[in-house]
């Protein structure tokens, strides 16, 4: 059997302060919450056809109660489009957030422009545009 790999499902992240996060992850970058389950700690926020957990550090669902915030993972890669590299780092200004420069990277669907910044507790997240023609 061969295993093909279709694309994220989801990505589960620990937060030290959920409700911050929930509002980065909503109002500056565009998801909506999906569910809640507030006595396990658990919000799901939706992502385009992907979701991104935040389950509570320290909460019944966390599995890493030792490891601190902001070493949850490497990054999220979120694809976004449109992509229009300059206004996108000016919106995430305006909210103030810090992204890093416009880059072209390689991602899941080939060489494209992608950018950096930090949610409120220190994890990356990189946004996505399409692939270069």
């Amino acid at each position: 059997m061969q295993i093909q790999i279709r694309e994220i499902d989801h990505v589960v992240i620990r937060a030290g302060d959920p409700a911050a996060m929930t509002r980065f992850y909503c109002e500056i970058l565009g998801c909506r919450v999906e569910r809640e389950e507030r006595e396990l700690g658990l919000v799901q926020l939706r992502a385009g056809r992907s979701l991104v957990d935040l389950i509570a550090a320290g909460g019944p669902l966390d599995r890493n109660a030792n490891g601190g915030a902001g070493r949850n993972m490497d990054h999220l890669c979120l694809r976004v489009e449109p992509f229009d590299g300059e206004a996108l780092r000016a919106w995430l200004m305006q909210a103030g957030a810090h992204p890093g420069e416009v880059v072209a990277r390689y991602g899941a669907e080939g060489l494209g422009p992608s950018l950096y910044l930090y949610d409120p507790e220190g994890n990356m997240v990189e946004l996505k545009g399409p692939p270069a023609d």
